[in-house]
């Protein structure tokens, strides 16, 4: 198993980041909260879950180690791939999938694109006794690493979860008041945050 890789950010795509690890270039793919937090040539220590598979082996990195944990087990609900998993915590921290299978929150788990509600309801039954309560207090999420920078981590995340490029266009526009009032006020938009905003928004639409 490898436990983390520590290297230099050589590359940044839409959902991966590639690090040089020892001269060699590691693919590792990530969910927008983890990419936010990277920068071109700087270093990265990232958590990371292998997954096997008889055509490829894919490596999945984490900033937050809570993340690994999590990813590993919601894997082990039926009908949860890594894709999926990393899609569940690219809409919610650790601790927020917890209180919404811990609650029985459907309504939090069809954020997710390809969740439907019984695709929701299988997970908290099958997941609700085994994922645990909140672990710690939720920690600020990750943010962006410019005040541009935004609107291109939005749209890219909005993509690698399967919006076409039209609606994530739409959602990039709608979640600008947020982010404009942020940077107004000297802070930074929360990426998060505008994701889970999008994500409410394309549903409804």
């Amino acid at each position: 198993m490898i436990a983390f890789v520590h290297g230099r950010v050589s590359a940044l795509g839409p959902d991966a980041a590639v690090l040089e690890v020892g001269g060699v270039g590691l693919a590792l793919q990530c969910t927008p909260g983890t990419l936010a937090g990277l920068r071109v040539g700087e270093g990265a220590r990232l958590a990371t879950s292998l997954v096997v598979r008889e055509e490829s082996l894919t490596l999945y990195g984490f900033a937050d180690e809570d993340e690994r944990p999590v990813f590993e087990l919601l894997q082990t609900a039926s009908g949860v791939g890594p894709r999926l998993a990393q899609a569940m915590l690219a809409v919610h921290a650790p601790d927020a999938l917890r209180r919404a299978v811990a609650g029985e929150d459907l309504a939090a788990l069809t954020l997710v694109p390809g969740i439907g509600r019984k695709g929701a309801q299988r997970i908290v039954l099958e997941l609700k006794d085994r994922l645990g309560p909140p672990s710690h207090a939720d920690r600020g999420a990750q943010r962006a690493g410019s005040p541009a920078a935004w609107r291109e981590q939005l749209h890219a995340a909005l993509l690698g979860l399967g919006w076409s490029a039209r609606e994530a266009d739409e959602a990039v526009i709608r979640g600008g008041g947020p982010a404009e009032e942020a940077i107004a006020a000297g802070g930074e938009p929360d990426i998060a945050d505008l994701l889970r905003s999008a994500l409410r928004s394309l549903s409804r639409a």
